[in-house]
């Protein structure tokens, strides 16, 4: 393995992660497991190609004996029995994962995947956070002198690392010339520095697992898993894996994806930010029928949506696995607090829902709002860890009503097209600065909210949508005209120089993204390209 252009990053203690042992385990990980990572991804272009001729999905006849069957994933440990109240958020930088690590809530989920721009300096200065989270020793000053560090007046989050999903590459570190899957240098790095050091702690390594598409990429996990262990000596089953449902096809395989990864598998997840991006990719030239309203004005009472949670939520409790809830997109504003009281009203409905619905916990992604999670999650338990033995029998879910995306009503605007290309710059010009997450009009926005709205103007645009508010057709040319007239107002938001540096060539990619004749399957795929 060589690291490109023998290039370390400008970090201090890099030189602690990225040494000869590592290096040598995420290589053999890579030469294990990478054929199979690209096999897997070449048959996700077969398969949506076919389902986008067809128009339909279904629960696979082949895995029938899996669904129906009896058994139950691996039982939890101590310290993953109770995640009423997950906070995400980067690993990087020190500040927001001390932050998190303080915040009280009962898991952090440690994001190296879509609340973080993979620069060399962010993949390596997280896993060297989450190694110091793990030793007790991570701090922080800032250049004004204020100093971060970890409170101990309170029992700290379990952290749960979400590793880059099978489909990125990580260009600075290359096995046999060729880059090696940023998923398996995540993992690797991570693992190699934190898996015993965790364990010490009463802990575990821990992961979230995104963006998969179906229990085949899961059973690639799962011996990836077995095979680290090994190496490491640490006994099988000690690692355990919350995989995110944020594909439309996975939800179809929410029992396989369980099966495959079960002497390992701690829960799902509903990502539903992912999950309608998926819907719209999947389906994008499948005709009108799977053009969504705004983003707006889609909800998690949608007849669809509502499907999909309430399978999600029966399948994990009949396999003995943790469901747990997504994230709402509101934030606080500590100097505004009309925004706050908004968002904290917003929030309270979204995790009371989930709450009522038997979810075992949720996400958040700032820390004033864990105890208005924790609240309603003590409402529901009481002193009961979670919901496991909360059955949903009375829920039965075809392939019809996970596809409904017509129940979500609501309608196409011009002023959700220009949010949408509002937001597509703004957060690609973030991505490309280094910072994977951040609010934008009190909303925190990530990688995943960033692609629907790129994903929905490709979409348009190829149905000739009509806006119910304007009576125009969406055309390239109003889109042209409109992401045109948004930037030069993010011109006016941001300084001349920053416009320059990361803005202009941000609404110059999202030009690309949606005027292309071709889709692109991953924004984050385009902007490396443009990130050191």
């Amino acid at each position: 393995m060589t690291i490109e252009a023998t290039r370390i990053p400008n970090i201090d203690g890099a030189t602690e992660i990225l040494t000869p042992e590592a290096l040598a385990f995420v290589e053999e990980l890579s030469r294990r497991f990478d054929p199979t990572r690209r096999e897997l991804l070449a048959a996700r272009v077969v398969r949506r190609e076919h389902v986008s001729r067809s128009g339909s999905l279904d629960f696979l006849p082949e895995t029938r004996a899996v669904r129906e069957g009896s058994w139950q994933v691996a039982d939890a440990p101590d310290d993953l029995l109770d995640r009423r109240v997950e906070i995400t958020g980067p690993a990087v930088p020190a500040k927001m994962a001390i932050n998190a690590l303080n915040s009280g809530a009962n898991v952090w989920l440690a994001d190296l995947e879509d609340a973080s721009c993979p620069t060399w300096e962010n993949v390596v200065g997280a896993v060297l956070n989450l190694r110091d989270a793990a030793r007790g020793t991570i701090a922080f000053t800032s250049p004004e002198g204020k100093e971060y560090t970890l409170r101990t007046d309170i029992r700290r989050p379990t952290v749960v690392t979400r590793p880059r999903g099978w489909h990125l590459t990580e260009r600075h570190l290359l096995v046999d010339d060729v880059p090696a899957a940023g998923a398996l240098v995540d993992f690797g790095l991570h693992f190699f520095h934190t898996a015993q050091l965790l364990i010490a702690n009463g802990h575990g390594p821990y992961y979230y697992l995104p963006k998969m598409e179906s229990h085949l990429e899961a059973r690639l996990w799962n011996d990836v898993f077995v095979f680290a262990q090994s190496a490491l000596g640490i006994p099988r089953g000690t690692v355990r894996a919350t995989v995110l449902i944020e594909t439309i096809p996975a939800a179809f395989e929410m029992d396989e994806i369980l099966w495959e990864i079960r002497e390992h598998a701690s829960g799902l997840n509903a990502g539903r930010w992912d999950y309608l991006f998926s819907i719209i990719k999947y389906f994008r030239d499948a005709g009108p029928g799977f053009v969504l309203p705004d983003r707006a004005a889609v909800s998690m009472t949608a007849p669809f949506m509502r499907a999909y949670t309430e399978l999600l939520v029966k399948t994990c409790h009949r396999r003995g696995a943790f469901a747990m809830g997504g994230m709402a997109a509101v934030v606080p504003n500590r100097n505004d607090p009309e925004v706050t009281a908004v968002a904290f009203e917003k929030v309270r409905a979204d995790k009371t829902r989930e709450a009522n619905d038997g979810f075992d916990g949720s996400w958040v992604a700032h820390p004033d709002l864990v105890p208005i999670c924790r609240e309603v999650f003590d409402a529901v338990l009481g002193d009961r860890p979670n919901q496991l033995a909360r059955q949903r029998p009375e829920v039965e879910v075809t392939a019809a009503q996970l596809l409904d995306v017509a129940s979500a009503g609501g309608k196409v605007t011009e002023e959700g097209l220009r949010a949408n290309l509002y937001v597509a710059v703004a957060y690609t010009a973030v991505w490309l600065s280094g910072n994977g997450a951040v609010a934008i009009h009190n909303l925190m926005e990530d990688a995943a909210t960033a692609e629907i709205s790129r994903s929905q103007v490709w979409q348009q645009i190829r149905n000739a949508v009509t806006l119910a508010d304007t009576g125009h057709t969406v055309t390239s040319e109003l889109v042209s005209r409109i992401l045109e007239e948004e930037t030069e107002r993010l011109r006016g938001e941001v300084g001349e120089e920053t416009f320059v540096a990361h803005y202009l060539p941000a609404s110059r990619l999202i030009a690309d993204l949606c005027l292309s004749e071709e889709y692109t399957d991953f924004l984050t795929t385009a902007a490396y390209e443009l990130v050191e």
